[in-house]
Formats: structure tokens, C-alpha cells, sequence
């Protein structure tokens, strides 16, 4: 028996086993497209009604989300790949979180918003093994030549 096969049918598994790396790493640049529009969305708001009015981008809220489940269905397809794409992108979400109660607390001293350097710090290492992952047959025949 296959590990997981009890969980999701081998056959589905199978069918959505090419593009799910691919998935991740549109996931991946629209998750950073978002930070940079909830970033700014937080300057608007922290200069309109300062603590009180910063709130959660929704935008990035989803692709977030997206990004955790596609990560733990490339963990079903590819177990090493995904288990490592899934602790980034579970660092990742921890950076948001922590970044943004950093933001509530620069407005609340009335400080002007920093950049989330390290939830971009966070995005720019989940970009790069995604895109390792997805775009690996771009080097592959310069990897194998090398290893």
C-alpha cells in the first residue's frame, strides 16, 4: 500500500501531480503582489484613523491560505519537496502575523509604517524553492551534469 493512499485516491492524486508546483509558485508571486497592495493599504489607514483602522488585507488573507493548502497537497505529491515548501510557507504565515500586530503597534505610537521586511524576507526564500520546484527543468541537464 502507498503511504496516503487511504486518505486521497492515487488516480486524483496522479492527475493534479504535474501542476502543483506550478500552482505554488503563481500562489507565490500573487501572495507577494498582495503584501505589497496590503502594505499600502495599512499607510492609508494608519494616516485615516491610525491603530483602530488598520485591518487585515483580505486579498492576502486568500492567497495565504491558498498558498498553506497547495503547499500541504504538494506534501501529498511530492513528500520531501512538500514538507520543506510547507514549513517556509507555515514561517511565512507566522511572519504576517507578527509583522502585521508590528504595523497596529507603529500606529499606535504614531510612527510612520515600515516595509514587512521580514515577511518579505520570508517571501522571497518561499519564491525561490518554489520556483526550484516548479522551474527545475530549466536546469536540470546543468544539475545532473554537475551531481
Amino acid at each position: 500500500m502507498q503511504p496516503l493512499q487511504f486518505l486521497v485516491p492515487l488516480d486524483q492524486l496522479a492527475a493534479v501531480e504535474p501542476v502543483v508546483p506550478h500552482i505554488a509558485l503563481a500562489l507565490v508571486v500573487a501572495n507577494l503582489a498582495t503584501r505589497y497592495l496590503g502594505h499600502q493599504s495599512h499607510v492609508r489607514q494608519a494616516e485615516q484613523g491610525g491603530e483602530e483602522a488598520i485591518s487585515r488585507y483580505l486579498p492576502h488573507t486568500l492567497t495565504t491560505v491558498a498558498l498553506i493548502l497547495a503547499s500541504l497537497l504538494f506534501l501529498l505529491v511530492e513528500p520531501h519537496g512538500g514538507m520543506v515548501l510547507t514549513v517556509l510557507v507555515l514561517g511565512m504565515f507566522l511572519t504576517d502575523f507578527f509583522e502585521f500586530e508590528a504595523r497596529k503597534v507603529e500606529a499606535r505610537n504614531d510612527r510612520s509604517l515600515d516595509r514587512p521586511n521580514g515577511g518579505l524576507t520570508a517571501s522571497a526564500i518561499v519564491l525561490l524553492y518554489a520556483a526550484y520546484q516548479s522551474l527545475f527543468f530549466l536546469i536540470a541537464d546543468v544539475w545532473n551534469a554537475v551531481i
